[in-house]
């Protein structure tokens, strides 16, 4: 099984050396020949790998590799924990990854960075397999930061484009926020534990839960050693999975080319915070103001950044804030203590965010690279096979019941209904709110894109045509996993063994397992979703985007001039870039730049380095004229001397 595992983590390592280092050599078609055998032996190995933990029933690894580092007492592994969880994010990560890099083969045929472009994509799938396989906290942090370094190069491999420049530096800076404060959580831990083994931390956490730290700038007040962690680790996971006010740098990321958009920014990347908290569940159980806080910032991201994407043109952005959106719903599903719901609806929104993702760069490729929906319309007609994958993704995204989305997004709602946790309830009213929006913008979409009044110019429309296989294959693939995840996995994951011990509930948390008696299997679930009010309000929500933008296209214009200060608040994004690039960003500077003129300037250049080179200098006119080179003077200076040193003894013997 370690070799399995090894193998599945290295083969896509292996192939972005080679497309990196000897793209050259081996030409476009060798780059991605390479890159595609090398990650589908790697999916094929996590299958193999997810069979024998999940399926076969085999026990968890925890293997250590080799040492990587001894300091005092402690050890620092390199190593894999191969257990359900893992496992899953094996899967999930391993075939999308496939997917891209097979319909990048189509995205990308004219782009001169090509052979680059396939490396950054194994790389990066190395980096998340990393990631999710860590068997303690450094490794994660490595697979934590490579995935960050990698995306920050995917997000601007555009890099002639100032837009991509300034989309990847934001996601950079936003995101150092955030691993600040898991570093900070990792350091709390390794303070009070002694370990940076999983294992090892969570089997004191239980004798950390009456010990107190004291903070600074807290009046002295005495705080939980957990909660703190819990938080710092928490503020890792807004940053990386994109929640408020951390959320910023993800719409922005849209600059770099689509794959990146389905790979790192619907699938797998944004969905680490998810991962690395259920991972810690051990932990966030034990601390119920970690568990509340996440609750509350779920369900703020959940609904606030769906309304966002009711007013997006471009198709990318759209999605974008869907998945801030979705986003939500798994960490409020996390704060709830539901967390095989949350990793249930991240492994499906994987299937059916990347099929929107790669469906809207399928428009994107027959409208000529053109992304405003205003300049689209009536692609249905042109586009089958996008279309219908689109519709099928769209229903997913929505809940419709039968689709993959609805069995995870279903039961993460009836999960924090559930929930008696301080914030509970305004987590679930913003949720069961967020199913009214996610269906409006999600069927704006689809509608201007695919149906009424075709608005493209003749240009466009004479050169209108169906993508070609390398990019229909992978959307016809995801709409599968999209439309069959759902009921295939729902009784196993969410009230069965599936995730086995991989994380842990504490029984007044587990809301799973107060459903659990409810659930009648997948066909009286879709029976009972029908009397629901998730379910009506996705009705409204699709008739209200039909009437809206089909039916009356005149009105979506009346009715924002009508509520123009709603309409600027969600056109300028709640002013939190204005916020960010004008008030902390713009202080950031005035600090740095004084820094600079103070200290930089007038401390270190003017006092220490051009200072004492003044003084030097000064000195040494001084010292010149003593060496004058009369011989009186040399004399009279050798008299004096004496005179001095006579008198000094005469003063020390008196």
């Amino acid at each position: 099984m370690i070799q399995v595992t090894l193998w599945a983590v290295l083969a896509p390592l292996i192939g972005a050396v080679i497309a990196g280092i000897g793209g050259r050599a081996i030409g476009r078609v060798g780059a991605h020949r390479v890159t595609i055998v090398l990650v589908a032996i790697s999916t094929i190995l996590s299958i193999i790998a997810w069979y024998r933990i999940v399926v076969a029933g085999h026990p968890p690894i925890d293997h250590t590799l080799y040492l990587w580092g001894v300091v005092g007492d402690l050890e620092i592994p390199i190593g894999f924990l191969i257990d359900e969880l893992s496992v899953t994010m094996m899967v999930i990560v391993t075939s999308v990854s496939l997917m891209v890099h097979i319909y990048t083969i189509g995205y990308m045929k004219d782009d001169p960075g090509y052979q680059r472009f396939f490396s950054y994509i194994s790389l990066f799938t190395f980096a998340m397999l990393t990631l999710v396989m860590s068997n303690n906290f450094i490794q994660l942090f490595f697979g934590w930061e490579a995935v960050g370094v990698v995306s920050y190069l995917l997000i601007g491999f555009w890099f002639d484009r100032e837009s991509a420049i300034r989309a990847n530096l934001k996601a950079f800076l936003v995101n150092r926020v955030g691993d600040f404060g898991f570093l900070l959580g990792i350091a709390c831990l390794l303070a009070f534990t002694g370990s940076l083994r999983y294992d090892e931390v969570f089997a004191m956490a239980p004798a950390l839960q009456g010990q107190t730290i004291s903070l600074p700038l807290t009046g002295g007040a005495e705080w939980s050693v957990l909660t703190v962690a819990c938080l710092c680790l928490f503020i890792g996971a807004m940053g990386k999975s994109a929640q408020f006010p951390l959320h910023v740098w993800l719409p922005d990321s849209m600059e770099g080319p689509t794959p990146i958009s389905a790979l790192i920014h619907a699938a797998t990347m944004v969905t680490a915070g998810i991962f690395m908290v259920a991972r810690m569940s051990p932990l966030f159980e034990l601390s119920e103001t970690a568990l509340s806080t996440m609750l509350i910032i779920g369900a703020i991201t959940a609904l606030f950044m769906g309304l966002l994407g009711l007013v997006q043109h471009d198709i990318k952005r759209v999605v974008a804030y869907s998945t801030l959106s979705q986003l939500g719903y798994m960490t409020t599903g996390l704060g709830a203590s539901a967390y095989a719901a949350s990793i249930f609806h991240l492994g499906t929104h994987a299937f059916f965010k990347a099929l929107l993702f790669l469906g809207a760069g399928s428009v994107i490729i027959a409208m000529h690279h053109e992304q405003d929906m205003r300049r689209m319309g009536g692609l249905k007609r042109y586009m089958p096979i996008t279309w219908i994958t689109a519709l099928i993704g769209t229903l997913a995204l929505i809940g419709t019941p039968g689709f993959a989305g609805f069995f995870s997004k279903e039961s993460l709602i009836e999960a924090v209904h559930h929930s008696q946790l301080p914030g509970s309830t305004f987590a679930w009213v913003c949720i069961l709110a967020g199913v009214f929006v996610t269906a409006l913008y999600s069927f704006r979409m689809y509608f201007l894109v695919f149906h009424g009044k075709e608005r493209m110019d003749e240009h466009t429309r004479s050169h209108l045509r169906e993508s070609p296989a390398v990019v229909t294959i992978p959307l016809i693939f995801l709409a599968i996993a999209s439309l069959l995840a759902g009921g295939l996995f729902a009784e196993s994951i969410l009230y069965g063994t599936f995730f086995g011990q991989s994380m842990m509930v504490m029984p007044e948390h587990d809301v799973l397992g107060e459903m659990a008696p409810a659930w009648g299997g997948a066909g009286a679930m879709m029976l009972h979703s029908f009397v629901t009010a998730p379910f009506w309000l996705a009705v409204l929500g699709v008739v209200v985007a039909w009437y809206l933008w089909l039916h009356r296209p005149d009105l979506p214009a009346r009715i924002a001039a009508r509520f123009s200060s709603l309409h600027n608040l969600l056109i300028h994004k709640y002013h939190f870039d204005d916020l960010y690039e004008n008030i902390l960003t713009a202080l950031g500077r005035r600090i740095g730049s004084g820094l600079w003129r103070v200290g930089d300037m007038r401390l270190i250049d003017g006092l220490l380095v051009n200072g004492s080179a003044f003084s030097v200098g000064r000195l040494a006119k001084v010292i010149r004229k003593i060496q004058s080179g009369f011989l009186y003077h040399y004399a009279f200076a050798m008299i004096i001397g004496l005179v001095l040193l006579v008198s000094f003894f005469v003063i020390v013997r008196l």
